[in-house]
């Protein structure tokens, strides 16, 4: 498995790995399509290092994006896909964001995390930090967790 850059005509290969990685947790196919504009990568999204691929056997298994903001870095994405999850690659990926997002002056990692994987980001060492809004559904609340940097 290798991190790289995502290529633009892998975009839609990569939306779709997000949104097979977020049914993972049991979630119909109506709420999965709501999910769809908040999980959908553009060509907007190449324009910084902000995101990357994890790669095996030359095909995307997984996909993670920060936006930094000030002192701050947010988890945008990070997903996995289904056959791969338990091989690390969240573990690869979230190391990456924590990495860049301090390399590029963030003290700590906001994540806005799909309350099935909670579990993940505290094995990680991210702490509890309130909920945030879901940017999807209406009226649902997220945990929110801050990874200290």
């Amino acid at each position: 498995m290798r991190l790289r850059t995502p290529r633009l005509e892998e975009l839609p290969e990569l939306t779709e790995l997000c949104l097979r990685s977020k049914a993972i947790w049991g979630y119909d196919e109506s709420f999965i399509e709501a999910c769809r504009p908040e999980l959908t990568l553009t060509a907007a999204d190449l324009g910084s290092p902000l995101v990357q691929v994890a790669e095996d056997s030359g095909h995307p298994v997984g996909v993670a994006q920060i936006l930094l903001d000030g002192n701050m870095a947010y988890l945008e994405k990070l997903f996995v896909e289904p056959g791969h999850v338990r091989a690390r690659i969240g573990e690869a990926l979230l190391e990456w964001a924590a990495t860049t997002a301090r390399s590029c002056g963030a003290a700590a990692l906001i994540i806005e995390s799909d309350p099935d994987a909670v579990g993940f980001y505290r094995r990680m060492g991210a702490v509890d930090d309130g909920t945030a809004p879901s940017g999807s559904i209406a009226g649902r609340v997220l945990p929110r967790l801050t990874l200290a940097l």
